[in-house]
């Protein structure tokens, strides 16, 4: 694949005595949308967990051509790579514009900012001055992706954006997932909307009981009845 940014090679993760992932093979190129997705508990969460230095795990994961094997979590953010976790991590006390200035990485302007981030989602501008935690769930998953963009990332790893959320702010979330992709930076989206995932990948991987089961376009798994029916309907 040509300019390949993250490369996933025979991972397995582990939790204590559990072994959570069993050799997971996945790449995401430069520009591009990849969704992951499975029912819940399969290991989607734990592969970006793994890729970002937060659990115990064996194989290669390269970023860039550069191995992050034995990087602490914060340095694999340094090198370029960010991470939306799903339960938001948002700082409750700081503002809205203090919570995005934590997301900045060093004096160097990037290519994105705080006036992006109000343009992209308007109700943080509205918002900017007021406390996090009085936010609702849907300005909070605003923030959150706001603050790990404005790091600058060349990639981005985003686990379940629109979960609890209602249509309308989904809508904002593909939108804003889209505009990430036309300025260059590459997505690694766990979803458990299948919808949405299809709609704004360029490729999916479906992963179940901890291995990857399926890989291909959205047009090959509108066309897999099977795969879905197994792995992905409930």
């Amino acid at each position: 694949m040509a300019d390949v940014m993250l490369e996933v090679s025979n991972l397995h993760a582990y939790y204590g005595k559990s072994h959570v992932l069993h050799g997971v093979d996945m790449t995401v190129a430069r520009g591009e949308i990849v969704s992951l997705l499975g029912r819940n508990g399969v290991g989607r969460s734990t592969t970006v967990k793994a890729i970002m230095g937060l659990v115990d795990c064996t194989g290669s994961v390269k970023f860039k051509g550069t191995t992050l094997h034995g990087l602490k979590p914060y340095e694999i953010a340094h090198r370029g790579l960010g991470y939306v976790p799903e339960n938001r991590d948002i700082f409750p006390t700081l503002t809205v514009e203090q919570n995005l200035t934590l997301g900045l990485k060093g004096t160097k302007p990037g290519r994105w900012s705080y006036q992006d981030m109000y343009r992209m989602f308007p109700r943080l501008q509205e918002r900017q001055h007021t406390q996090a935690g009085v936010l609702s769930g849907g300005e909070q998953q605003m923030l959150t992706l706001c603050r790990t963009l404005m790091g600058d990332p060349d990639l981005i790893m985003i686990d379940e954006p629109t979960e609890g959320l209602a249509p309308k702010i989904v809508e904002l979330v593909a939108e804003y997932l889209n505009t990430l992709k036309e300025r260059g930076v590459s997505v690694l989206l766990v979803e458990q909307k299948l919808a949405i995932a299809l709609q704004i990948s360029q490729r999916v991987y479906v992963m179940g009981h901890g291995h990857i089961v399926f890989e291909g376009t959205p047009a090959d798994l509108r066309a897999d009845p099977q795969i879905r029916r197994e792995w992905l309907e409930v």
